[in-house]
């Protein structure tokens, strides 16, 4: 599905009524240490800043915590304080890859196995084919270079019979030996050049997932348990607005971190605004797998809440995202009365001028990072607005209809919230 031009943004509402802000971003699988979302910040958000024509500048972290910056904005003649942490689990990520090279084929057979046997493959193509296709490429790329790599080892082997075919056996053996390291040599060639070719990265993302069945494995659920001890203390403070950002896989922690956070009483009823953005979100991925309880139980219960408001922002230009697609009704279990999210389309296409839509349209991995830098043409997402402006996000987004073209029956085989005993 495309745009829909029927998906018109609302006006917003003036007035100010965030002066300070406490955002925390949720990264996705991602091993790079978190400086890089804090560059991205400081040069995107002086380009939007400068074609919108309001003031962003940032200065050095005030207090200690998880890694961020402060923001200081004058917005549409406001001036807002924000302080952005990145909540890291980057390490966790380094430590999941695998250092190996017969480790990652290990992993692609059992994610494979388990994504296939299961039937969530074939659902999840009903949804997006570019999210499935983005899974497939690590598959597809490690199975052409390990047959790139026993093909180069069968042509050494070839070569030494026809250039000592008097040496018998010897040759042969001695092609053998030559051949094994040819195509051992091409493999570890491949691993290195994975910074161009994210097969390797993209494999150990999905196998992630995968090794648990879409529950999450007990290291992850540690630090996710300290992530919403630290939400919990912001909650405490004298901010206006406490703004949760689920990047990516980043999205599917989010849910399940608010979801405990509501569950154990820990938002104050006259305390900061809670609101959680989920931007490029894979959350089917991980909800469509048979032991996914909690995430589904999480989905369930947050999309009900009214502790919170919750945005979901894709855009169908993002190949590696399930754009427009509702994470909870598609994953089937979509209670009575729910409120959230509201799902709409950043609008890659439109949003962006024919110029720089043409330069970044097959840069699949710089457009599932898109929705935290600038467009040059902004409808009315701006994520630095967002996250930086006067107005909380659900102000901001106070009726705003959802985009026409959303995606919002049930297609997951597996829908239960809890495990069985």
């Amino acid at each position: 599905m495309g745009e829909d031009p029927r998906d018109l943004p609302s006006q917003g509402q003036p007035g100010q009524e965030v002066s300070r802000r406490r955002v925390f971003y949720i990264p996705g699988y991602d091993p790079i240490h978190p400086r890089r979302y804090r560059e991205l910040y400081r040069k995107e958000g002086a380009a939007q800043a400068a074609i919108s024509g309001y003031e962003l500048a940032l200065t050095p972290k005030r207090s200690g915590g998880p890694y961020g910056w402060q923001v200081s904005a004058r917005i549409d003649g406001a001036e807002v304080e924000t302080a952005v942490e990145v909540l890291v689990w980057s390490d966790i990520v380094r430590d999941s890859m695998s250092n190996t090279i017969p480790g990652t084929y290990l992993q692609l057979v059992r994610t494979a196995w388990e994504y296939i046997a299961t039937g969530a493959l074939r659902r999840l193509m009903r949804l997006r084919k570019g999210p499935v296709i983005a899974a497939l490429y690590p598959v597809g790329m490690l199975l052409l270079q390990l047959l790139a790599a026993i093909l180069t080892g069968w042509l050494v082997y070839a070569l030494a019979g026809l250039l000592a075919p008097w040496a018998g056996l010897a040759a042969r053996f001695i092609g053998a030996g030559a051949g094994i390291v040819a195509a051992v040599a091409l493999l570890r060639w491949f691993k290195a050049k994975d910074g161009k070719l994210y097969a390797y990265y993209l494999m150990h993302d999905y196998a992630y997932s995968a090794r648990y069945r879409g529950a999450n494995p007990p290291e992850l659920e540690a630090r996710m348990a300290r992530f919403t001890d630290t939400i919990a203390e912001a909650l405490r403070s004298d901010a206006d607005e406490v703004l949760v950002v689920g990047h990516s896989s980043g999205a599917h922690l989010a849910v399940s971190i608010l979801a405990d956070l509501i569950r154990q009483g820990r938002v104050p009823a006259r305390g900061p605004r809670l609101a959680f953005l989920s931007l490029g979100q894979v959350v089917p991925m991980v909800s469509f797998l048979r032991a996914a309880h909690r995430l589904r139980a999480d989905l369930a219960y947050l999309s009900a809440r009214d502790e919170l408001a919750w945005v979901d922002v894709t855009a169908p230009g993002d190949g590696c995202a399930f754009a427009l697609c509702d994470p909870v009704a598609v994953s089937g279990v979509a209670p009575e009365g729910r409120r959230w999210p509201l799902v709409f389309s950043a609008q890659f296409t439109r949003s962006l001028s024919p110029e720089r839509w043409k330069a970044l349209r097959w840069r699949f991995f710089r457009l599932h990072f898109q929705y935290l830098c600038a467009f040059d043409r902004p409808l009315d997402y701006d994520y630095f607005r967002i996250t930086a402006g006067p107005l909380s996000l659900a102000t901001r987004y106070a009726g705003r209809p959802p985009s026409a073209s959303r995606i919002d029956v049930p297609v997951s085989k597996f829908t239960s919230t809890a495990a069985a005993a």
